[in-house]
């Protein structure tokens, strides 16, 4: 349990992000540990492949090693000019995925993106749009953003079912090399009036907590 000298040190270590039973949180070393095994579990039909790098490829230990790679590496990019938050999707404390939220030139652009992954025996359940909605409600009510993108590969339909259900638009299309083929990635942007606009089944009541001194961290005024 983190003590207020290690908040001092390292704010992201109070951030939370809840609604309801759902809680995005900083993954310390023994949830990465948690979130390592529930990867190598499985997190997407071994048909597919919606991430860019394929770290989902191999046993479950390489996998859960890539995550925590991966995952350690990131922990580095926190400065205000580029940075990376990625936290830990807990349900009734148990682990799920993780949420990120990535940004470079924050302070001038106010725009950021988002990704995630979720435990295959978790998909289904209504989780990654409640997750979606938590990590856009972090950026926009807590960090100020003024635009929120992401991506998904054209084939990766659940991603971007997410995505329509929560009011971005089209932001173009790109192709990238995805396991050596070229693949097709579509982009998409949520304005603030969009996030706004939202229907009110998807305004659930939101807490945040640890925020501010992410914010002065950041530098994010």
């Amino acid at each position: 349990m983190s003590t207020p000298d290690d908040l001092t040190l390292w704010p992201p270590a109070g951030l939370r992000v809840v609604a309801g039973d759902l809680e995005l949180r900083w993954a310390d070393d023994e949830m990465l540990f948690a979130l390592a095994r529930e990867a190598g579990r499985g997190v997407h039909d071994e048909s597919v492949m919606p991430f860019l790098t394929p770290w989902t490829r191999g046993t479950p230990e390489q996998i859960g090693r890539s995550l925590l790679q991966y995952q350690w590496g990131q922990r580095s990019r926190l400065t205000p000019d580029d940075w990376a938050l990625e936290l830990a999707v807990c349900r009734d404390g148990e682990l799920l995925g993780m949420q990120g939220v990535f940004a470079q030139k924050f302070r001038v652009t106010r725009v950021a993106e988002t990704g995630s992954w979720l435990g295959r025996r978790f998909h289904g359940q209504g989780v990654g749009t409640r997750m979606r909605v938590l990590a856009l409600h972090l950026l926009f009510e807590g960090l100020g953003a003024a635009t929120a993108e992401t991506a998904a590969f054209v084939d990766n339909g659940a991603s971007t079912g997410v995505t329509a259900k929560l009011g971005y638009r089209d932001n173009g299309v790109r192709t990238l090399v995805r396991e050596g083929v070229a693949a097709q990635e579509r982009r998409f942007r949520m304005d603030r009036a969009d996030w706004d606009a939202r229907p009110a089944a998807l305004r659930p009541e939101v807490t945040m907590s640890g925020v501010e001194a992410v914010r002065e961290l950041l530098d994010i005024h």
